[in-house]
């Protein structure tokens, strides 16, 4: 009858600590933030997004696939991401195990002598008063996650893991956003220098058209040293061209993970990417965007850590346990006395120096930076979305109003030159004119393409693409 009795009151005090976990504790739930207008006036009601377009759907060219698919087995920074998730993985684990009781084992012997003097023995008593103790024992120790310690503990590994790998998600965005962003540029440069090339042979050619109509008494000797001024301008730029190559296929090998060197490349006319770019709703952003998750994710681990350090006010319970064998003589330490003992402790903090208060309110302040940086994040995401759709776009218009300055332009260059042979109501400083504005504006126009590829890169990343 005893027995029954202790047993519901056994019963009735872990149902009541049970009961009490559920007030020291909280569950997560997300915070609601606002996503309206995150996309200013791009914003729409269409679903579809270019998150879930595979890159290499997008990125066509078989050469920007291998760098891909090179940078994404060599880069450095991913796989400094991908060990962060190994050591996060190692943390849930541990915290995992901290469910299970603990047990270590040991063998030990104690040699000990005392007086008989200490001992206070009669005289004419002769007792060894040297003893060697043999012990092989094994202990153990439990502590009953009453408060939800524990749990909490391992929530927040978790949140650490997932965040991780939200990182490494976050970073490979990133790697395939700038291999194709510095591709893009790399054969921007190149076709400056095709440019630039073509067009110092023209004016190599005209110097010498200069001379012909000097000799002929139509020009005079200034138009001839205005044309050769004209032709070494060309000349001088290439130098500076080439070394933005060189300097931008430098930088392209460390994103690939290797050293310095040349990168096999196609041209800038055969790129041909979408037209129609879907950036999805703003809500999107907080499923598809890695650094949106992380910073959630962050988040979530900061309130488990609050919750954490709530159960260090309540009282911890814990079982140890310890047994084993014991023998005088080594060769009968398996034959002689079997010991053991069983513990059951409750400890409730009562003055701690602060200590626990201090981590509340430490953890209490970091969930809150947490939860600022989780809304900047957001904010930023709607930002760069909003600047590479408009940047897009302006890339657009520029390139439809450029290319009716290069026409304008080019039939200038035709009818000045014609005007200098025949017309004395011209000279070389028109031709000149006219053309180191071609130059200039054929060189912007190849910008204006660089913009909207680059524009599409960013638009991707932007709204959560790379990830497939």
């Amino acid at each position: 009858m005893k027995k029954s009795v202790y047993k519901y009151v056994i019963l009735g005090f872990a149902g009541t600590l049970a009961l009490a976990s559920c007030k020291v504790t909280r569950n997560f739930e997300r915070p609601n933030l606002q996503t309206q207008n995150l996309y200013r006036d791009a914003a729409t009601a269409d679903t579809t997004t270019m998150a879930d377009m595979p890159w290499k759907s997008l990125f066509t060219d078989p050469a920007l696939q291998g760098l891909i698919e090179e940078g994404l087995s060599n880069n450095l920074d991913l796989k400094t991401a991908v060990q962060r998730i190994e050591e996060a993985q190692a943390s849930l684990q541990q915290s995992r195990a901290a469910f299970l009781p603990s047990l270590s084992g040991g063998l030990q012997a104690t040699k000990s002598k005392s007086s008989a003097a200490a001992l206070n023995f009669p005289e004419g008593i002769n007792i060894n008063l040297n003893t060697v103790t043999y012990q092989a024992l094994l202990s153990t120790s439990w502590e009953a996650d009453i408060w939800g310690k524990l749990r909490s503990a391992r929530r927040g590994a978790l949140a650490t893991l997932l965040q991780t790998e939200a990182a490494r998600r976050a970073v490979q965005t990133q790697l395939i956003a700038n291999i194709a962003a510095t591709y893009y540029e790399l054969l921007a440069f190149d076709q400056q220098l095709k440019i630039t090339e073509q067009t110092l042979q023209y004016r190599i050619e005209e110097v010498e058209t200069m001379k012909a109509l000097k000799e002929a008494a139509i020009i005079t000797g200034a138009a001839v040293v205005q044309s050769e001024a004209n032709r070494y301008a060309a000349e001088v730029s290439i130098p500076d061209i080439k070394q933005n190559i060189r300097e931008t296929e430098n930088a392209f090998s460390i994103l690939l993970g290797r050293a310095p060197g040349a990168i096999n490349r196609t041209t800038l006319d055969e790129q041909q990417l979408i037209t129609t770019l879907q950036a999805g709703i703003p809500t999107q952003l907080l499923s598809n965007r890695p650094d949106v998750q992380e910073a959630e994710l962050a988040f979530r681990a900061a309130f488990e850590n609050t919750n954490l350090a709530r159960t260090y006010f309540y009282p911890s319970i814990t079982i140890t346990g310890s047994g084993g064998l014991s023998s005088l003589a080594l060769e009968n330490l398996f034959n002689e006395s079997v010991f053991y003992s069983l513990v059951g402790g409750l400890t409730q903090p009562i003055f701690n120096k602060g200590q626990n208060t201090a981590r509340l309110r430490t953890a209490q302040a970091q969930q809150q930076q947490a939860l600022y940086y989780f809304q900047q994040t957001l904010l930023n995401a709607g930002e760069e979305v909003s600047n590479s759709l408009f940047s897009y776009e302006t890339a657009l218009a520029k390139q439809a109003a450029r290319k009716n300055q290069i026409a304008a332009l080019e039939k200038s260059v035709e009818f000045t030159r014609e005007l200098l042979k025949y017309s004395s109501a011209t000279n070389y400083t028109d031709v000149l004119t006219s053309e180191q504005s071609l130059l200039s504006a054929q060189l912007s126009s190849i910008n204006d393409r660089l913009q909207e590829l680059q524009a599409i890169v960013n638009v991707y990343r932007a709204v959560g693409g790379g990830t497939r």
